[in-house]
């Protein structure tokens, strides 16, 4: 058999190997090139790094006739972080293994060259080490080692990569092949290693400084409720939301404004721009709802001159307009996924380049995101890209809904009643009665909804008060109250009959039972379940009832319930609270199986 003569980068490193036939070098070139290719396939795939290693390590085993594969990657201190082991598949954490001497580990990295031993019977590095462990090979059989270095970007030694071969003649290969072969994977597997550890640093970096702010919002001392222009209100849930805001806005902390819609996330977003040191600069916002993907891309990254059919000039978009400012991205949950990516990048490197050219644009903006969406249900369902949810959700802020600030209903209508007065040159005021309708209204469209209620009653109003009876709800035609209390619609709609200009029934108007003529037991129950269901929403005109737009979205089981747990289980009052019979409560109670609770 030929023989030809190796010189390994390692110095003094010399072996003989045998030498192939051209036929042979050009098979194993191309099963070279073949494992190359699904190794790559491996490492982007994206897992847990000491998996995808186990992996990488296991699939050596179908491109190299070798006896055991293993991969080393080592933590800041020099010690094993994950050994990853072909052959016998598995992973291990915080140690080696017996067969893999820890001085030769620490010759691969200390020289960061290749060691390659021909026999490691007469090597004094293997000295103790049980290489026969699982082997039922003669102890004779000569055993080969090839080990390289894992280097990262700037040439650090990250760990190993080794296999070792035993030469027992059924197999024909070279060392120099391998040792070139393995070079190619362990440089794949250093750049994963290291963009693994920036991105776990990246957001371990991204939670420690939501820890740090969030830390300072618990500590930090009693302080004067700062006054923000356009911000209405005295009660507690918006004294925190204030107070968080004074904090946060000097920073350059990306902010999510969380909470449901119409509770005024772009007036608290100007709120944190003009508290910061960026105020005399751009605040610029967008609607992400509020068109396509490819709009969506022009309108934020701006578009060259001939981009597109239409681009008739070159545009700058709102990075760019927002530079050295504040930029608001509403209704951030409702972008897709294709788009996200594109963002992601702008975000994390400050730099993009516009629809159709080539030129690389840096910005610095203060990032302000808005959303009414469930960003958590949405990353586990895969609608929302999990990294793009660390990177805006630096410091969440949650508005509260109106009916969780009841207080300032009136501090609001009055508010709004004074701007509508200074447009139109009116001076309506609200009587006693008219204030506290609306403040007892649910409002489910929270600010906005109750902005455009004041106006509608105002425009309407016949004189210079505004009393209970002026208010759309107390004749029932209060859109709100249909469209949010869960009423049934049929033949006589509404919402259709408001649109054609005639009035609705009100709905504490109701057609009475009569205790003369009782009904029978399936209508009864079919009645009295449309008596749950109506009664929990009726308007009580005399006296002062709450709005019809105050009950929640319940059940009409729910109700039942709630009504007998208020009246201690006792069928009479859980019947005057829902304005029923006892008998219709005893029919409900039977048809939804509800087990009376004795006190």
């Amino acid at each position: 058999m030929a023989l030809s003569l190796l010189e390994a980068d390692s110095p003094a490193v010399t072996t003989l190997v045998p030498r192939a036939t051209p036929r042979t070098a050009r098979t194993s070139a191309e099963m070279a090139l073949f494992g190359i290719y699904e190794i790559s396939k491996i490492l982007a795939t994206p897992m847990r790094l000491e998996v995808t290693l186990a992996s990488v390590a296991n699939i050596l085993t179908s491109f190299l006739q070798m006896r055991r594969g293993v991969i080393v990657v080592l933590d800041g201190d020099g010690e094993p972080e994950i050994v990853a082991t072909g052959g016998v598949s598995r992973v291990i954490k915080g140690k080696t293994l017996k067969s893999i001497p820890q001085p030769v580990i620490d010759r691969i990295v200390a020289t960061a060259t290749p060691v390659v031993v021909q026999d490691v019977a007469s090597d004094p590095m293997f000295a103790e080490a049980d290489w026969q462990d699982g082997d039922d090979r003669p102890a004779e059989t000569r055993v080969s080692f090839i080990g390289v270095p894992i280097k990262g970007g700037n040439g650090q030694v990250l760990g190993t990569l080794s296999i070792d071969r035993v030469w027992d003649g059924s197999v024909v290969f070279r060392l120099d092949e391998d040792l070139r072969f393995l070079a190619m994977v362990a440089n794949l597997v250093g750049q994963s290693v290291r963009m693994h550890r920036i991105l776990a640093a990246d957001r371990q970096r991204l939670i420690d400084e939501q820890n740090r702010l969030e830390k300072a919002l618990h500590t930090v001392p009693a302080r004067p409720t700062p006054r923000m222009g356009g911000i209405v209100g005295d009660s507690r849930p918006i004294k925190r939301v204030m107070e968080r805001i004074a904090i946060v806005a000097p920073t350059n902390s990306t902010v999510l404004l969380r909470g449901e819609s119409g509770t005024g996330k772009e007036m608290f977003a100007r709120a944190i721009h003009e508290l910061s040191r960026r105020k005399a600069k751009p605040f610029i916002k967008l609607n992400c709802a509020a068109m396509a993907e490819s709009v969506l891309e022009s309108e934020l990254f701006g578009h060259e001159k001939g981009a597109f059919t239409g681009a008739l000039a070159t545009k700058p978009g709102r990075f760019e307009m927002a530079h050295g400012g504040s930029l608001l991205l509403d209704e951030i949950g409702e972008i897709s996924p294709a788009f996200q990516s594109k963002l992601l990048r702008v975000l994390q490197e400050g730099e993009f380049e516009r629809v159709g050219g080539t030129k690389t644009l840096k910005v610095d903006v203060r990032l302000i995101c808005a959303t009414n969406k469930d960003l958590e249900d949405a990353v586990r369902k895969g609608e929302f890209r999990a990294d793009l949810y660390y990177r805006i959700n630096v410091v969440p802020i949650f508005l509260p809904a109106l009916r969780d600030r009841p207080g300032d209903i009136p501090l609001l209508a009055h508010s709004f009643l004074d701007r509508f007065n200074a447009e139109n040159g009116r001076r309506l005021q609200f009587t006693k009665s008219g204030t506290d309708l609306i403040s007892k209204c649910y409002f489910p469209g929270n600010v906005r909804e109750l902005e455009n209620c004041i106006r509608r009653t105002a425009t309407l109003a016949p004189g210079e008060v505004l009393g209970r009876d002026d208010f759309a709800c107390a004749h029932g035609e209060c859109l709100s109250a249909v469209l949010w209390t869960g009423i049934k619609r049929h033949e006589d709609d509404p919402v259709s009959a408001l649109a054609a200009g005639e009035g609705i029934r009100p709905l504490g108007s109701r057609p009475q039972v009569h205790a003369s003529a009782p009904p029978s037991a399936d209508a009864a129950e079919a009645h009295v379940v449309a008596e749950v269901d109506h009664g929990s929403h009726a308007c009580e005109h005399a006296g002062g009832g709450d709005c019809p737009a105050l009950q929640s979205r319940l059940t009409e089981k729910e109700r039942l319930i709630d009504a007998m747990e208020r009246s201690g289980w006792v069928q009479a009052k859980a019947a005057r609270l829902l304005d029923l019979t006892p008998r219709q409560i005893g029919y409900a109670l039977k048809k939804y199986n509800i087990e009376m609770k004795r006190f």
